[in-house]
């Protein structure tokens, strides 16, 4: 029988790595590439001969420069706890991604390794799969702006109000 401090332990490792998958969506969604590596393991792997989280932030900003406003909304979080230090885990996410004037929605599945080291937990590896993408018939973005709390329906001030937002735009390609 389980004791209450590893039961404790358990309950605590699946907290810290929900908030993993939370913490990646508002990093991307904000483009704040600094928050968004540190939440890999320090030698990540990034494609087949490269590592660690320099390599992580120049592969996410090439990527995350090719789409406009992005929504990462997570849903089911299934974690499967290896040993102290190691876990898999399955999230499910609905995004709202603006890709040119088109806005798309996708249903994203993102298989997750994780690892605990020096007390916190990090992604090893993060796969993302697509169960689809359909595009809207409107794009939101096209509305005159909400000047929210004077109307319910605009366009409104996030992801602008984001401090890392127009840094990341202004960084350009390079």
């Amino acid at each position: 029988m389980d004791t209450t401090t590893e039961i404790v332990e358990r309950l605590w490792a699946h907290e810290q790595i929900r908030q993993l998958a939370s913490h990646y969506a508002v990093a991307v969604d904000s483009r704040d590439l600094d928050a968004l590596v540190a939440l890999f393991v320090d030698d990540v792997r990034v494609g087949r001969d490269t590592y660690g989280r320099e390599a992580l932030k120049a592969s996410f900003a090439v990527s995350l420069r090719g789409v406009g406003v992005s929504m990462l909304n997570v849903g089911t979080h299934a974690i499967d706890l290896v040993d102290a230090d190691h876990a898999t885990g399955s999230v499910y996410c609905h995004g709202q991604i603006q890709d040119g004037p088109r806005w798309i929605h996708q249903a994203i599945l993102y298989r997750d390794t994780y690892e605990r080291r020096g007390g916190s937990w990090y992604f090893v590896r993060r796969i993302h799969e697509l169960w689809y993408g359909q595009e809207a018939e409107h794009n939101p973005l096209d509305q005159e702006p909400a000047n929210w709390p004077e109307h319910h329906d605009g366009l409104g001030t996030v992801p602008g109000s984001w401090p890392t937002w127009a840094p990341f735009w202004a960084e350009g390609t390079g």
